[in-house]
């Protein structure tokens, strides 16, 4: 209900026909009435008032209509309710049940006659201060009679009432509007009171403000409720939209102007947040964009231009935005400035020398816009022109006319401000204060607007709110001109919402920015404009670090530069916008204010963590600890240095368990390289560290006592510390390697706590460890041994971590997160470590593992199988039969679970599992093969086939685990009768799973599968029925599908049998070479741009594909293939391989599909092949097919078809 404050800020009711109470103006903001005893105690105790409102509601019920003295028993009853202050922030202990309170509004309802118009007043105030004191959740029925009550009221009572009647309508229907749909039509009418009275005619700006309120308050919707019906929100929103554009009416004040117009914006705010809202014509958005550009600066001094209705979609600012126009003067802030912009002038230099005195005003900011407005009118006495905002924000002239000096920007004050008499100084103080919610009101609805328009929609507005860098001239008025100038803190911080949700997702959009080019002169690319934005937000973002000393909104600068780092694509960029921001941001982390500290922590997590690892940050990283802290303090610095040792306090003196060693490479327990020698760990690795594990020297920030006789940092700050330590290990491992011990060593520490956060982080970071040691020994990766970390080093670092406390985590039922977490840093566990330790501690891991499996928590089971799928992988477990059984019996249960997470975990296990069969099959041979329990055998394959009609992502690694076990079958196992309908069956689910409209991820492993299934020369290609339907289920897609990485797959399938007597009679050889031919003249043909990027990749498996086929081929299949190659398809055949021979196109990016089918890929379309070989190949082909005998029309196939080679290879051996 907190919104329903403010709405009765000028009403009054006469109450001299009661005696026994004074006359009080009810107001939602009023201080409650309580009566007193005679010794002064409260009489408002929770019992009393409680009391007091039974007795009352009793005597009440007694009532009945016909009593002659109703009238006054009325007065008196609604005078006691009304005299109570059932607040429970007053007494938590009050407690009357909304039953009560609905019931009693009920039975008053029908007492008050509506032509009694003093007792409809009293009653609407009452069910305004009980629904709003009360929190009163009404029943259905309670509204529909009480909606009924005030707007038959508002039709048949003076206007003089309606201000109060209006007034309970809106809190009746706060929070209530779905349920008030049946009275929408009467309220909206338009001979009606609420169109009526909130029209710009209005004259009663009283009656004009409670009807806005009260449409406000029809369209505001809870989270969760259904949004108001669109007929009835574009009328609300028409009515606020015309509200906000008319002008001030003449002879109006200027504050109950301004609470019209926070009305106003408040009911567009509901209009806007209520779902996603769609504009109307192409300047429906424009004008409300322009609308709520000028309320940005409602009453902000200095600003005076014209305007513009609308705002067009542009890449260059609109009107005040350009500077050398001169048809744009006119709107230029420093064209018209107000009459007090000179003597501010000669203020600012003295200003920015009392920036220390800011302490008091950043207390005093702290308490909202009244007390930061009580104290702009004070500050003048307090030292002539100085104290402004924290450090140098006065009241006028810097909005307009900007110094060129001016490192720290501000509203200079006016020297006659001090000249107020009080009752002007009140006046002048509570105008700003309105002017600055007006303006707070308008940057809410922009935010509102900013998050119910797609993206792209909002970046042609950029250069609206979002400068670039000034080439000259004054700047355009945009929301940092608000962030940098504007008094109340809690407008700036407004602004820096709207402008993180600006920013937040827009990766995509400002990754087009670039300026490492030489710049051109003859015109400005989009790219450096925007280029250029980016660093102007750098800029002003780092004067707004400088100047703010409300901790609030420090926190929402720093939490707006983190989203601007997080998005900003700084290797297009010149070097050099990340390191001042680093040097800036580092005192902060002494701030006095946990939040601000958090916030610090998260922008630090965004520089490690964008475009890692980033040169630039990799030399902050590698920067001395004391290297950067000089020059940096700034004005916030007397409430900063609170972490200090020793009275030394240096901005980057933050010593930890890693400073205080000088090195992690003292560690005596691990062996070093030279590269480890020379390195020291990272300031921000040793700032984390002495976050997480070391004291906090000062409790005087309001934080709270620790438990313990050591307090340490709050738990928020500790959280922030390790997540980037996280990012840290993610993004520059080469960097923190040298640490490896010490970090583990926290990771244990936060696991022995008792703080279930705590411990998960500590396991995350763990995580990160393991998987940055993995990257590491990742052959693609290349990274020379001499700069890994030593073999000996990672064994001995995982045994100290599973002889730790994360055996503790992987048995905590309790929590099931953290339990989680630990199973997935088993699963981080670098594969030639794991078997180099001890025996009983990989038994450990294993049985862990599986007992886990069991757990009734779907996420502890979903990393237990997942961490199983990992260990199957690993060379020394993979050959161990029995590991392999126990793994798939587990897998098999757990594709049975009706969780699909870990059902799709499952399958993905199954896929490695069947992956490490085909591994052992080709590196153990029948041995292995024999080993293994052919009813196992049996069960994974039907369990795949089953799983293969299940959700997507659990498909897509079933077929992939089909595809191995069909590969893997021996002939003695195919012919056997248990295993015929089990293995149609696993076929044919491929064969409906490429012909499927499933997503196309699944349909290219399904095709890759068939291709793997084909590699088993047991398998009965030539006479099995279900082979045809294979066959021709892939030379379909080949040819139709509209995605070309199932093309690529399904071609390489079609090219896996290595003998002609796979492909059967010579109508389906026919078949598959005309289904390649023809998908090789149609490798171009996509409506899909995205998709041409396939297309080289496409042309090459299809070539190779072709030749496959020509060096298998038989007599009988020449006939056909001679027809083929001969007339024009033939000619476009020839110049595709000519290219596949010379190896002219790119090939084998065959999409490097998900799912471990990357490299099988990268097999079937034969990339490891040099241009000679391929030549070599094409001479065998050729000599072969000269070797044929042939009669009659085969003879004349097969001369066509050497003749097509001899061409081929001709023109291929052509230097």
């Amino acid at each position: 209900m907190a919104a329903l404050t403010g709405m009765s800020e000028v009403s009054t009711v006469s109450r001299s026909d009661v005696s026994a109470y004074p006359s009080v103006a009810l107001s939602a903001e009023a201080t409650p009435f309580t009566p007193l005893r005679m010794d002064g105690w409260q009489l408002g105790s929770s019992s009393d008032a409680e009391k007091q409102f039974s007795r009352c509601a009793s005597k009440l019920r007694g009532l009945r209509g016909d009593s002659a003295q109703l009238r006054e028993e009325l007065n008196i009853l609604f005078d006691q309710l009304l005299s109570e202050n059932y607040n429970k922030t007053f007494d938590p202990t009050i407690n009357i049940r909304p039953e009560g309170v609905c019931s009693l509004l009920k039975h008053a309802s029908s007492l008050v006659p509506l032509s009694q118009e003093h007792l409809v007043i009293k009653f609407c105030q009452l069910i305004h201060h009980l629904l709003n004191q009360l929190k009163v959740i009404m029943d259905e029925h309670t509204l529909d009679i009480l909606v009924k009550y005030t707007t038959s009221a508002l039709k048949v009572c003076s206007t003089w009432t309606h201000s109060d009647v209006l007034l309970a309508l809106s809190t009746i229907v706060y929070g209530n509007g779905p349920q008030c749909h049946q009275h929408l039509s009467n309220l909206l009418r338009e001979d009606g009171v609420l169109l009526q009275y909130s029209s710009p005619s209005q004259s009663n700006m009283e009656l004009r403000r409670v009807a806005l309120n009260c449409m406000a308050n029809i369209c505001l919707r809870i989270p969760g409720q259904p949004p108001l019906d669109d007929q009835y929100r574009s009328v609300y929103f028409s009515v606020f939209l015309k509200t906000l554009q008319s002008p001030k009416p003449p002879d109006t004040d200027e504050l109950f102007y301004c609470m019209v117009v926070q009305a106003a914006l408040k009911g567009l705010q509901c209009c806007l947040s209520g779902g996603k809202w769609k504009f109307g014509g192409g300047e429906d958005l424009g004008s409300v964009l322009a609308l709520l550009k000028r309320l940005m600066f409602q009453g902000a001094p200095g600003v005076s231009v014209e305007w513009p209705a609308v705002l067009y979609p542009a890449t260059l600012p609109q009107y005040e935005g350009l500077p050398a126009s001169k048809s744009a003067e006119p709107e230029k802030p420093a064209e018209r400035p107000k009459d007090t912009a000179l003597p501010g002038k000669t203020s600012g230099n003295k200003k920015r020398k009392s920036r220390g005195k800011g302490k008091k005003t950043s207390a005093e900011d702290s308490r909202g816009d009244d007390g930061e407005e009580d104290d702009k009118v004070s500050a003048p006495q307090k030292g002539g022109g100085g104290g402004g905002r924290e450090g140098g924000r006065g009241n006028a002239e810097s909005f307009s006319k900007p110094s060129a000096l001016s490192l720290y920007p501000s509203w200079k004050k006016n020297s006659s401000d001090s000249e107020f008499s009080d009752p002007e100084g009140n006046a002048q103080c509570k105008l700003r204060l309105y002017h600055a919610r007006v303006r707070q009101g308008a940057l809410h609805c922009l935010l509102a607007v900013v998050k119910s328009i797609e993206k792209r929609t909002l970046y042609s507005f950029w250069s609206s709110f979002i400068p670039d860098s000034p080439i000259g001239g004054l700047p355009p008025l945009t929301l940092l001109t608000i962030i940098l100038k504007d008094l109340s803190p809690k407008v700036r911080a407004c602004a820096l919402q709207v402008l993180s949700a600006m920013l937040d997702g827009s990766r995509q959009f400002l990754a087009v920015a670039e300026d490492t080019a030489s710049p051109r002169t003859s015109y400005t690319p989009f790219s450096f404009s925007l280029a250029t934005a980016v660093r102007e937000l750098h800029r002003a973002l780092s004067l707004a670090l400088l100047a703010e000393t409300s901790p609030q909104t420090l926190t929402q600068v720093i939490k707006c530069v983190a989203y601007l780092v997080a998005n900003a694509p700084y290797h297009r960029l010149r070097p050099g916008l990340l390191s001042p921001l680093w040097k800036q941001m580092r005192p902060y982390v002494r701030h006095r204010d946990a939040n601000v500290r958090v916030s610090v922590l998260t922008l630090y997590g965004a520089l490690v963590t964008t475009q890692a690892p980033l040169p630039e940050v990799r030399l902050l990283l590698q920067q001395p600890e004391g290297s950067t802290g000089s020059g940096l303090l700034t004005p916030q610095d007397s409430a900063l240095s609170w972490r200090q040792r020793d009275g030394v306090s240096s901005p980057s003196r933050t010593p930890g368990p890693l400073s205080q060693r000088g090195s992690c490479t003292h560690s005596p327990r691990a062996t070093r390289t030279p590269v480890e020698e020379d390195s020291s760990p990272p300031w921000l690795l040793q700032l984390c560290v002495s976050l997480v594990t070391q004291p906090r020297e000062d409790q005087s920030d309001s934080e709270g006592a620790g438990t313990g006789g050591v307090s340490l940092e709050p738990s928020p700050v500790r959280l922030e510390a390790l997540q980037v330590m996280s990012h840290l290990v993610r993004g520059y491992f080469s960097l923190v390697q040298t640490c490896l011990h010490d970090i583990g060593q926290v990771s244990a520490r936060c696991l022995r706590e008792s703080d279930p956060s705590i411990q998960l982080h500590g396991t995350k970071l763990l995580e990160e460890l393991g998987t940055g040691i993995i990257q590491q020994y990742r052959t693609e990766n290349k990274v020379p041994e001499s700069s890994r970390v030593p073999m000996s080093q990672v064994v001995l670092f995982w045994s100290e971590v599973l002889s730790g406390p994360l055996n503790a985590a992987l048995q905590n039922e309790q929590h099931p997160t953290l339990q989680t977490s630990a199973c997935e840093t088993l699963s981080s566990i670098l594969p030639q470590a794991f078997a180099q330790l001890p025996d009983k501690t990989q038994l450990m891991c294993i049985t862990v593992l599986l007992g886990l499996t069991y757990s009734e928590n779907y996420l502890v089971k979903t990393a237990a199988v997942r961490a199983l799928g990992v260990y199957i992988l690993f060379p020394c477990l993979r050959e161990d039969v029995m590991f392999v059984a126990d793994t798939a019996n587990t897998i098999l249960a757990a594709l049975e679970d009706r969780s699909p997470n870990v059902r799709a975990k499952a399958a993905w296990s199954l896929g490695n599992l069947t992956d490490t069969l085909i591994v052992n099959m080709e590196s153990v041979g029948v041995d292995f093969q024999e080993e293994l329990s052919d009813m196992l055998l049996l069960k994974m394959l039907q369990a795949a086939t089953r799983a293969s009609d299940d959700k997507d992502r659990v498909k897509s690694n079933a077929v992939r685990a089909l595809g191995n076990l069909l590969h893997f079958l021996r002939r003695s196992q195919l012919t056997r009768s248990a295993f015929q309908r089990p293995l149609e069956d696993a076929v044919r689910s491929l064969v409906k799973t490429v012909q499927s409209e499933a997503t196309m991820k699944v349909r290219w492993n399904a095709c890759c599968a068939l291709g793997n299934a084909f590699r088993n020369p047991s398998l009965p290609l030539d006479s099995a029925p279900w082979s045809r339907d294979a066959f021709s289920a892939l030379c379909n897609v080949v040819t139709s599908c509209k995605n070309f990485k199932v093309r690529i797959k399904s071609a390489a399938a079609l090219a896996v049998p290595s003998d002609r007597s796979f492909y059967g009679d010579v109508k389906r050889f026919s078949c598959v070479w005309r289904s390649l031919a023809t998908a090789l003249e149609n490798s171009e043909d996509t409506n899909d741009f995205l998709e041409y990027r396939y297309s080289a990749s496409l042309r090459h498996t299809l070539s190779h594909a072709l030749l496959h086929l020509l060096g298998i081929s038989q007599p009988l299949d020449m006939p056909a293939l001679g027809s083929s190659l001969s007339g024009n398809e033939g000619r476009g055949i020839r110049e595709h391989l000519m290219k596949y021979v010379r190896a002219e196109e790119g090939g084998g990016a065959g999409g490097g599909t998900e799912g471990g089918e990357g490299a099988q890929g990268e097999k079937d379309t034969g990339d490891s092949f040099t241009p000679q070989q391929r030549i070599g190949g094409l001479q065998q082909t050729l000599i072969r097919l000269k070797g044929l005998e042939a009669e009659g029309e085969e003879e004349r196939g097969r001369e066509e078809v050497v003749d097509f080679l001899e061409d081929l290879l001709k023109t291929c051996e052509e230097p």
